[in-house]
C-alpha cells in the first residue's frame, strides 16, 4: 500500500516538472584570453577551448580583439588548414572583420558571429598573410541542429551589422560589429513563431509528454484503488 501511494507521487512531481526550453548560447571566444595569436598571448588553444563544447543553429560565438586581427569563417577545410582564403569561392567562406592598417592606434573591436550551417565549420584569422592563423589563432567546430534557427536568423534583420564584403575594397573595421541592444540568446518561446514547424514540433511534444504523465497517474491510482 505504501509503495503504491510513494509511486503516485512520484509521478505526480514528475509531471509537474516540466522541461523549459533550452536558450540559444553565446560563446566568448578564449573567454578572457580574447582572439588572439599565440605571439600576444602565448597560452590561448583555442581548439582546446572550443573541445569541451557543444555548438548548436543559432548559437553564437562573440570575438573579442582589436583591428589588427581578422575573423575569417569558413566552411571549407582546405582553405582553413591553408589559413587563406584568397582562393574562397561562392559562399563558403565569409570575412567579417578585415585589419585597419590605417587606424593610428590600436582600438578593440568585438564581433557576434551566427552559426547558421550544420557540420563543420571553421575560424581563423588571416592577417599578416595568414601568420596569426600559423601561431595558433584557429580552430574548428562540429555544428549540430539543436533546435535550429530563429526567426531572426532565418531572414536578416535590416541595418544588423553584417560580414565585410571581400569584393568591396573595404579594409577598415567599426569599434565594434555587435549591436548596442545585442540580447542574445533567448529562450525560443520568445520568439513570435507560433506558425514555425519546429515550434509546433516542440509544442506537440510537450503534449505528449504531459499526456503520457497523466495516464501514467491514472494507471497508478487505479492500482492503488484497487488495493484499498
Amino acid at each position: 500500500m505504501k509503495t503504491v501511494v510513494v509511486m503516485v507521487v512520484v509521478v505526480l512531481a514528475a509531471a509537474a516538472n516540466t522541461k523549459k526550453v533550452s536558450g540559444y548560447k553565446n560563446y566568448t571566444v578564449g573567454d578572457d584570453l580574447g582572439w588572439f595569436d599565440k605571439l600576444e598571448k602565448s597560452t590561448v588553444d583555442y581548439q582546446k577551448w572550443a573541445s569541451s563544447k557543444t555548438f548548436s543553429l543559432g548559437d553564437f560565438l562573440i570575438f573579442n580583439t582589436d583591428n589588427n586581427h581578422t575573423v575569417v569563417q569558413t566552411y571549407n577545410s582546405t582553405i582553413y588548414h591553408l589559413c587563406d582564403d584568397s582562393d574562397a569561392v561562392g559562399n563558403d567562406t565569409i570575412l567579417y572583420a578585415s585589419p585597419d592598417p590605417s587606424a593610428s592606434a590600436v582600438h578593440p573591436v568585438s564581433v557576434a558571429v551566427p552559426l547558421t550551417r550544420v557540420g563543420p565549420n571553421y575560424f581563423f584569422s588571416n592577417d599578416y598573410d595568414g601568420e596569426q592563423c600559423e601561431n595558433g589563432q584557429r580552430f574548428s567546430i562540429n555544428v549540430t541542429q539543436g533546435q535550429g534557427l530563429p526567426p531572426s536568423l532565418r531572414t536578416p534583420t535590416p541595418g544588423a551589422p553584417g560580414p565585410v564584403s571581400q569584393e568591396s575594397g573595404d579594409d577598415t573595421v567599426p569599434d565594434t560589429n555587435v549591436p548596442a541592444n545585442f540580447d542574445h540568446p533567448k529562450d525560443i518561446s520568445d520568439d513570435d513563431d507560433d506558425d514555425d514547424d519546429n515550434g509546433k514540433k516542440k509544442s506537440n511534444g510537450m503534449i505528449t509528454q504531459a499526456w503520457g504523465g497523466f495516464s501514467r497517474i491514472l494507471i497508478l491510482l487505479g492500482l492503488l484503488y484497487s488495493c484499498w
